[in-house]
């Protein structure tokens, strides 16, 4: 038997964005099968009558659904589709204990989840469901599109391979055994203190203050998650960060095995200027190279666009073309 747990959730109106008026908006909670509660805002456009094609939505890893992904759940809505914007277990208003942890398995049976609530909402015409993946959460959306048939379409936008960074570092600076021996050394001490007091330490958000010769991506995260641009209470990046343990997992697997094997249609968006871009460029690569699946995939780079473009610039953001994307699929 599935059973819900009790959440607190927060009524007011407490976005990073501004709440559209062509939208209904309603916040709406559903179990994994972890058992874990997933707490979501859920976006219905204004007079939509039928069953609606639906999308799920969430990202970045390490935000909470009033940031970027309640901004993409909002416009898509508008532009006719029911949505939801969910919090990751163990993170923001969702369920889950401890908290600020999580594992790759655990994130694709979140986005399976919502795709099981979408499925079963009698608004929603369970034939017609795609998901949206936003930073390290476009990873896990692909990953999720190897396993669930259910999913007819996936946008990953300015996408992070979560499990490649952490095994290789940034930009693979980091891609040697000595290196990794280390990070696994660091990790388990951790894991040796955190038993012995009985709590578990955090990495820390975004750096704050930040440093004059910071590397541009940290300038750009800060802009985003420490300011008033998206700065958000229940964010982990915009305050304490993850726990430090949260790598364990990702060091010790990788994405994207079957990448090959996904039948169903995929858009891969990024900025031309991310730091991230090569992610993206690499992963469609292996995904499309040598794959009898491939005609219905697509590499979409954003001429100028950095990371965090995407995130909420609404002029950068290419939504006509995740739109007309998912019109094509969801039919």
């Amino acid at each position: 038997m599935m059973k819900t747990e009790p959440l607190t959730l927060t009524q007011e109106w407490d976005k990073t964005f501004p709440k559209s008026n062509k939208v209904e908006h309603c916040k709406v909670t559903f179990v994994n099968h972890f058992g874990i509660t997933l707490a979501a805002d859920m976006y219905i456009p204004k007079g939509a009558t039928g069953k609606l094609p639906a999308i799920a939505v969430s990202g970045p890893f390490g935000a909470c659904k009033e940031q970027s992904s309640g901004l993409y759940a909002q416009e898509m809505a508008e532009r006719g589709f029911l949505t939801i914007a969910f919090d990751p277990s163990f993170t923001g208003e969702s369920g889950g204990f401890p908290r600020a942890m999580h594992s790759p398995d655990i994130d694709v049976e979140d986005f399976q989840a919502a795709v099981d609530f979408l499925s079963c909402c009698d608004k929603v015409d369970p034939d017609r469901i795609g998901i949206i993946g936003i930073c390290g959460w476009g990873g896990m959306a692909l990953q999720t599109a190897c396993i669930d048939t259910r999913i007819k379409a996936t946008v990953t936008s300015t996408m992070y391979d979560m499990s490649r960074v952490a095994g290789n570092g940034y930009f693979d600076a980091s891609d040697n055994e000595e290196a990794r021996h280390q990070m696994r050394t660091t990790i388990n001490a951790q894991r040796t203190a955190d038993y012995r007091t009985g709590s578990y330490a955090r990495q820390g958000g975004v750096v704050d203050p930040l440093p004059e010769d910071a590397p541009f991506f940290v300038k750009d995260y800060y802009d985003y998650y420490k300011t008033k641009r998206g700065y958000h209470p229940r964010s982990l990046n915009s305050n304490d960060g993850w726990t430090v343990n949260t790598q364990t997992s990702l060091m010790n697997m990788r994405l994207f095995t079957y990448s090959k094997e996904i039948r169903s249609a995929v858009l891969m968006i990024h900025g031309e200027k991310a730091h991230s871009c090569y992610l993206s460029r690499d992963t469609y690569a292996s995904m499309t190279q040598g794959s009898k699946y491939a005609g219905n995939k697509e590499l979409l780079i954003i001429p100028g666009a950095v990371h965090t473009d995407l995130y909420d610039r609404k002029d950068v953001i290419p939504f006509d073309r995740i739109q007309a994307f998912m019109e094509e699929h969801l039919k």
